[in-house]
């Protein structure tokens, strides 16, 4: 009786652009399920949080975020992207009646409270992917073949800097913290963790059955909400290149400054070491992280909180004009540094700060050099 009932019922993948709130840079995905005989329509979406939990962006970083699956009216839902200027586009599925009542059905179990949260994953198992999963993954009898199943996609760091083209500070961020996993390319079902990898994989899917028989997934796509203003947010005046290049620049006047005056300006070490150590530590945690993506991260060759533990001795023997043997490690690990760009794409401007703290440690190794190399004076 009640699959007879879903002649009447559509059932949609909804796509909504970006806009300029920092958690919706990458767009969104929902499901809607519209019953025209009696006029519910509701819009399924597994993209709830909430700012105000307990330590939210750390629990984020670290992969320990809980999301949630609500449902609430269409209309309600496309009120909020509309004031954004955010279009949402729909692509109502071909599916059976059977078919339709099979998600409705999984879509209640979910919507259970037991069922309703879920471990937040940004790449893997976000609100995307789940919606993906709910409509292609309870077909009774068929399946969803997509188009290019076999084939490699871009990597995660690739399809992220596409997304944040326009927003130089937010992308050195997302940099930082990705590691040698996110340069990898993914799958088909990888790639899918983006809106619009979705949607356009939805365009061009097949629904093949037991039989052989064959139809598109997609019936028809419309707009339902179309693309308004939306206000753009300024970011710092000052690109990461731009900044690293000034600190390049400081960093040959200071070492310049040093050779020409033969004094030693240790408090421009000392800053370099706390900056970089304080940054270490957050790329240091990034190793208890449950994201997959930044656990190995080069970048820790560079950025690592052993700096915070050798600044006292470096500031001693610096102001004594004592030789030290740090020089020598630091060396070694910016070349490693170096190195491993083969791998792993670094941030924005991080090679040229690479360089400032190369230039520094070698100065400082052939500084003290002189120290040691001064004539002795016999009995």
């Amino acid at each position: 009786m009640m699959i007879n009932r879903m002649d009447s019922v559509e059932i949609s993948l909804l796509t909504c652009s970006p806009h300029e709130a920092i958690y919706s840079l990458y767009g969104h995905t929902a499901i809607r399920i519209n019953d025209l005989r009696n006029g519910e329509d509701l819009a399924v979406n597994y993209g709830l949080f909430s700012f105000e939990k307990p330590h939210f962006v750390l629990r984020f970083v670290f992969g320990l975020t809980d999301y949630e699956m609500g449902i609430e009216p269409f209309e309600s839902f496309c009120r909020q992207y509309r004031y954004y200027g955010s279009s949402v586009t729909q692509q109502v599925l071909n599916l059976t009646n059977e078919e339709k009542w099979n998600i409705v059905k999984a879509v209640n179990i979910n919507y259970m409270p037991e069922n309703s949260v879920y471990r937040y994953n940004y790449f893997y198992d976000n609100c995307t992917t789940r919606a993906v999963d709910m409509l292609t993954t309870h077909l009774a009898d068929a399946h969803v073949v997509f188009e290019g199943e076999q084939q490699k996609y871009p990597s995660f760091r690739e399809m992220v800097h596409g997304c944040l083209l326009h927003h130089p500070w937010n992308r050195f961020g997302n940099d930082m913290l990705l590691g040698v996993k996110a340069d990898c390319k993914t799958t088909l079902r990888e790639h899918q963790f983006l809106p619009a990898n979705a949607m356009d994989d939805f365009r061009h899917a097949m629904i093949v059955g037991q039989d052989g028989s064959n139809r598109p997934l997609v019936l028809r796509e419309e707009i339902v909400v179309p693309e308004g203003t939306q206000d753009a947010w300024k970011d710092f005046p000052l690109s990461p290149k731009d900044v690293f290049l000034i600190v390049l620049a400081i960093t040959v006047l200071i070492t310049l400054l040093e050779a020409y005056t033969k004094k030693v300006l240790w408090g421009y070490d000392a800053l370099l070491m706390i900056l970089c150590g304080l940054a270490g530590i957050v790329l240091f945690l990034m190793l208890f992280s449950q994201h997959p993506t930044v656990r190995v991260n080069l970048l820790l060759l560079l950025l690592n909180p052993l700096p915070l533990f050798f600044i006292w001795r470096m500031i001693r023997r610096a102001r004594k004009r004592l030789p030290d043997r740090q020089y020598a490690g630091w060396i070694i690990l910016i070349c490693l540094f170096f190195i491993g760009g083969i791998w792993q794409h670094y941030a924005e401007g991080i090679f040229l700060l690479a360089s400032s703290l190369l230039i520094r440690n070698v100065w400082c190794l052939l500084r003290q050099r002189k120290y040691t190399t001064r004539p002795s004076v016999s009995e």
